[in-house]
């Protein structure tokens, strides 16, 4: 207890001397916080008081005027470039030493300099000199000129090799297609060669096989006709050049012909032909129906399917559009079965795509042929027939083709189109 009274002393000295030190610590640092504020603050003021860009150093006032201002226009007028005027004295072109040549100097005629605000040319650029055109050089270039244009549009007939045998001992008569050149795609992009042998007994055809078109097409196939009377009777042959494609008719695009009297001076001969184009047929279609048929010989059924007509021309479409198609399988000239599609109306291109199903014995396919007829029932009761056409042995044109490729593809759908005829 003796020594307590001078450590609390000792203590509460202690403690004041540490609260003034602390005092004025806090004094010194809000003096230096306070000069810095300062210090920037006049900083600001001097980028504020320094003149920039934005700020002009200068005051200026503005006035209000009522006259109107009248804005300086920065177009100019655009410059016009026009062609130098050439050289055409009469003297120079009936000149007997007159040439095509080119020249850098201006023409002596022509002396006075176009302006430059109107002319922007250089005087190095060449000046040619051509003829004037009532001048008799002229017509001569012209008529130069229409005579190479004449000839480049004419397209070559194609052309075909092939040459003739007659086989004595089984008296047939062999055409070997050798190749073909100068034949054309615009009616499609394959073709191939048949051959027609008409005489008195009848009429039989052989085809090749189908080539992609180039300008050069190589066979050298041979086609047999059946000619037991021999070639002394009278006869013609007909070779043609068929185009093709997919889903289209086939095109005659050139023909050739001979009499069976000249195998004889033909045979074992190269023979090389223009092919002429067909002559038209005087039936007048109106229109094309679109039919895919195949044979299933296992099950000896026959497959066609109706799948669409374009083109038809007819005066009883006027009122009523309500069309279909009706099928006949026909064994020589007996009626076996027929078939008829669904209507389609109010469309000029019907399409139908229905399958239909004839059990036909294969003996019976080479007698046996479909008859297709194109309807339009007008109203109630009825029925007009807008166009025909036939598929068969018996038929001829696309009719004939189409069947003798059904026969050779079996189990295979082959789709051709066919004209309609009334």
């Amino acid at each position: 207890m003796i020594f307590s009274a001078p450590v609390i002393a000792l203590g509460a000295t202690l403690g004041t001397a540490s609260g003034i030190l602390a005092i004025c610590g806090l004094s010194l640092l809000c003096k230096s916080c306070k000069k810095g504020i300062s210090e920037k603050d006049q900083e600001l003021d001097l980028e504020k008081t320094q003149p920039s860009v934005f700020h002009s150093a200068q005051q200026f006032s503005v006035k209000k005027s009522t006259e109107p201002i009248q804005p300086r226009t920065l177009l100019k007028f655009p410059r016009i470039y026009t062609p130098k005027p050439l050289v055409t004295s009469p003297e120079l072109i009936n000149s007997t030493g007159y040439t095509l040549e080119t020249t850098d100097e201006p023409s002596a005629e022509n002396t006075a300099e176009p302006d430059d605000s109107c002319l922007a040319t250089d005087g190095s650029e060449e000046v040619f000199i051509i003829p004037r055109q009532d001048s008799k050089a002229a017509f001569a270039i012209s008529g130069d000129l229409k005579k190479e244009t004449a000839g480049g549009n004419t397209t070559p007939n194609p052309k075909l090799h092939f040459s003739l045998r007659y086989n004595t001992q089984t008296l047939e008569l062999h055409v070997t297609v050798i190749e073909a050149e100068n034949v054309s795609a615009r009616q499609g992009h394959d073709c191939y060669i048949t051959g027609h042998l008409t005489t008195k007994s009848g009429r039989s055809e052989a085809l090749t096989s189908i080539r992609r078109v180039t300008p050069h097409l190589l066979w050298e196939e041979t086609l047999v006709f059946p000619l037991p009377e021999g070639y002394g009777i009278e006869g013609e042959i007909a070779l043609s050049l068929f185009n093709c494609d997919k889903f289209s008719q086939h095109t005659s695009t050139g023909v050739m012909r001979f009499k069976l009297a000249d195998v004889s001076m033909l045979s074992d001969a190269d023979c090389w032909v223009d092919l002429q184009p067909p002559k038209q047929d005087p039936a007048i279609s109106v229109g094309e129906i679109l039919l895919s048929i195949s044979y299933l010989p296992a099950a000896n059924r026959l497959g066609v399917v109706v799948m669409k007509a374009r083109s038809l021309q007819s005066d009883k479409l006027k009122d009523v559009i309500d069309l279909s198609v009706k099928l006949a399988l026909k064994h020589q000239s007996t009626k076996l079965k027929k078939k008829q599609t669904k209507r389609v109306k109010h469309k000029m291109n019907p399409v139908w795509n229905e399958m239909m199903m004839f059990e036909v014995p294969h003996e019976l396919l080479s007698q046996s042929s479909l008859d297709l007829e194109v309807l339009n029932q007008a109203c109630v009761g009825d029925v007009q027939s807008l166009g025909r056409c036939a598929v068969g042995m018996q038929s001829t044109g696309t009719g004939l083709q189409h069947w003798q490729q059904m026969l050779n593809n079996p189990r295979k759908q082959l789709a051709m189109w066919h004209p309609l005829y009334e």
